[in-house]
């Protein structure tokens, strides 16, 4: 399958970086998972806000990278929400607040903070007790690509915790071929 071209990142009127890979949902956390698990895909949650230097590298140089780029299209199902938006967000226990107010119930702090949810969830349990990774902050390349890749291969059940299989790939990647 060949891709499109890398658009540059764009600002929304609601001053956020905005990404093709991104969903535009209802923000009803079941609905998203429900569809991104019939798409094959996983559920990502990004959060930011306006004027977020850190947002912006991660947008400006470790979004556009090809491998990264190409996995966010093709593997996950990405919802952007803001750190102090007004939208409402149904999380998977049902509640319902606006964007600020859930980021501050689930006690995030930085942004970007990138979520991932694995394909259950239940229906009694709060978007970050159920998570399989947090990352919390700007990342590099590597560490942001290794993670995706982590998470798509089910790390989280195994073993080799993020930081092990991050080193291995590291490791990997300084052999020659």
């Amino acid at each position: 399958m060949t891709l499109p071209a890398l658009a540059e990142p764009v600002i929304g009127d609601d001053g956020l970086h905005k990404a093709p890979w991104m969903r535009e949902t209802f923000r009803d956390l079941r609905e998203d998972l429900a569809e991104a698990n019939d798409e094959g895909l996983r559920l990502m949650l990004l959060v930011e806000q306006r004027g977020c230097i850190y947002c912006k590298k991660m947008h400006e140089e470790v979004f556009v990278v090809p491998e990264i780029d190409a996995a966010l299209r093709e593997r996950f199902f990405v919802v952007q929400l803001n750190m102090f938006g007004d939208i409402e967000v149904t999380d998977f226990d049902g509640t319902v607040l606006p964007e600020k107010e859930m980021v501050a119930r689930w006690g995030l702090l930085f942004t970007p903070t990138m979520m991932f949810l694995p394909e259950e969830v239940a229906s009694s349990v709060a978007a970050p007790r159920a998570a399989v990774a947090v990352m919390p902050g700007a990342f590099g390349a590597s560490t942001t690509l290794n993670l995706l890749n982590w998470v798509v291969e089910h790390g989280y059940e195994g073993d080799e915790s993020f930081q092990k299989y991050h080193a291995r790939m590291l490791e990997m990647a300084d052999k020659p071929r």
